[in-house]
């Protein structure tokens, strides 16, 4: 969609403005990304739900449930990239996956892949940073969930599980059989609760974008997460942590951060740390599960997070 960001500049020129001063600058970074992704948004969640349609929690209960061992664990974490959900809204999914009998580290590797990698993301991402980097965030997003889950699996950690949850599971029927036309009602119903409810996160992480894109000088951001601070990746997963944002609210700071000059692992270690790890799912997260196996499994994620940003910063010629 560079095409877009070109009609934008064209437009701001003629209308007698300095596309070089920094409040232009960031006037056609905010209407680019705005439009951009909220377009992308739109048409992405309306398929995603299309395909979701398909998989209500029952069926999918069913089709987890015929696999065992890390096989579970990797097709929990394929079916969270198809619901476009944010951390939180992943929690009651969690629940009702964990009450209605399904292994522990296989609902913890849906939880994990579902804010972390969507579909959605990845076309964003491939407009963004090109296709490796786009492919490579999801593959190891998927890593990283399979292998948590099945870690905390191993431990068998199910006894700080709170009992609320474990008897959470309701009447096993089917949902109806949905018309074509159910299916396009559903979509499009999706589409507007979605983009209703990350609106101002999308803004905000827009508008955050815009300023260290055009105001904040690289000079800056290297000091902090540069090359040359070995803690960059550290610094950058713990600082997204306590920030509230989907995928798509996180691309547009990382975009600007990565035009920066900033490691490509501290971007990605930014992105998961901000997805999978929010404080307000946390919180969420503590109602369902004892301090101890919260603590074991934002320990967890945060080490593959860091991992990953460190591996990715020393690979990253592979892919830009």
């Amino acid at each position: 969609m560079k095409w877009l960001n070109t009609l934008i500049g064209n437009l701001l020129t003629s209308a007698g403005l300095d596309l070089n001063s920094h409040i232009v600058g960031s006037v056609q970074f905010f209407l680019f990304d705005i439009i951009k992704i909220f377009v992308l948004l739109a048409v992405l969640i309306f398929i995603i739900s299309y395909i979701q349609s398909y998989f209500p929690p029952e069926r999918t209960k069913r089709i987890v449930g015929r696999f065992h061992g890390i096989g579970a664990n990797c097709l929990a974490a394929l079916l969270g990239t198809v619901t476009p959900f944010c951390s939180c809204s992943s929690i009651p999914l969690f629940i009702g996956f964990t009450g209605a009998g399904l292994p522990l580290g296989v609902t913890l590797s849906f939880l994990i892949s579902s804010p972390l990698v969507d579909l959605g993301s990845l076309i964003l991402l491939m407009s963004i940073f090109g296709w490796k980097v786009a492919a490579a965030y999801v593959v190891v997003g998927l890593i990283l969930s399979v292998i948590c889950g099945t870690i905390i699996e191993k431990l068998h950690m199910e006894k700080y599980v709170e009992e609320f949850v474990l008897n959470a599971s309701g009447a096993d029927i089917d949902s109806p059989e949905l018309t074509r036309r159910d299916r396009l009602v559903y979509s499009k119903g999706q589409v507007l609760a979605i983009v209703k409810k990350v609106f101002w996160y999308v803004v905000a992480g827009v508008g955050i974008g815009a300023v260290i894109h055009n105001w904040i000088p690289a000079e800056w951001i290297g000091v902090v997460l540069g090359e040359r601070n070995p803690f960059s990746v550290l610094v950058a997963a713990v600082v997204g942590i306590p920030m509230y944002a989907d995928i798509f609210g996180t691309i547009p700071i990382a975009e600007a951060l990565f035009s920066k000059g900033v490691g490509l692992g501290t971007v990605l270690a930014f992105m998961m740390g901000v997805t999978a790890l929010s404080l307000p799912s946390m919180i969420m997260l503590r109602r369902a599960i004892k301090p101890k196996l919260l603590a074991l499994f934002i320990g967890i994620v945060t080490v593959g997070i860091i991992i990953i940003g460190y591996v990715f910063n020393a690979l990253q010629f592979i892919f830009v």
